[in-house]
């Protein structure tokens, strides 16, 4: 099976997921940490060399306080419980926001924790505006140390980027899971690159 060497998650349907079982939207981010962990071993037993997480974007912290403060909880937690593997961590957002969480700032330029290895980085309060916005080449947008994306998947059913990595996702391959994120099954890695095998990738050529 051809492995890619780059995935993206998008990790939706959080608060979809709550409301299904009768409670308030804010409570279904908790519940996609563990996920992101086993997506995670995953990756590193498969060989995949990079991981990008979407955390949350600019556009995000306009939701209600309460549901704001569930999400950041949420990806301080995940970004911890990562730092705990072998893995080399970046997370890339407008540090100069108040609602960067200030207990991620060791983590702005990649660390590496354990023996290192897998390339895991976190997009938190990330905005596709925000990462272009000094860019004339490639080596001047903010997200510079991440590389193009081979393939992304995308939970929750919806079918857009939402502004992720608009350059490194230029010729990425684009899956969708119907499911919601905090349902994530290891099944659902499996079947995103068994349907990736399938797919002629030329990158235009």
């Amino acid at each position: 099976m051809r492995i890619p060497n780059h995935i993206g998650i998008i990790p939706d349907g959080n608060r979809r997921y709550a409301t299904s079982l009768g409670l308030t939207k804010d409570c279904g981010y908790i519940h996609g940490i563990l996920p992101g962990l086993t997506l995670f071993k995953q990756c590193q037993k498969l060989g995949i060399k990079e991981l990008t997480f979407y955390g949350f974007t600019l556009d995000n912290t306009k939701r209600p306080s309460i549901q704001k403060n569930a999400f950041t909880d949420a990806c301080i937690k995940s970004v911890n419980l990562i730092s705990k593997e072998n893995a080399e961590i970046l997370v890339l957002g407008n540090t100069s926001s108040k609602n960067f969480p200030k207990e991620l700032l060791p983590y702005t330029k990649r660390k590496v924790c354990g023996k290192g290895g897998i390339k895991v980085n976190f997009l938190i309060n990330y905005g596709w505006e925000w990462d272009l916005k000094n860019y004339t080449n490639s080596s001047s947008i903010m997200s510079s140390d991440i590389s193009r994306i081979d393939l992304i998947i995308r939970w929750g059913g919806r079918r857009r980027l939402s502004g992720f990595l608009p350059i490194q996702s230029v010729y990425s391959d684009f899956y969708i899971i119907d499911d919601f994120w905090p349902n994530f099954k290891e099944t659902h890695l499996f079947e995103a690159l068994e349907w990736y095998n399938t797919q002629d990738v030329t990158l235009g050529g």
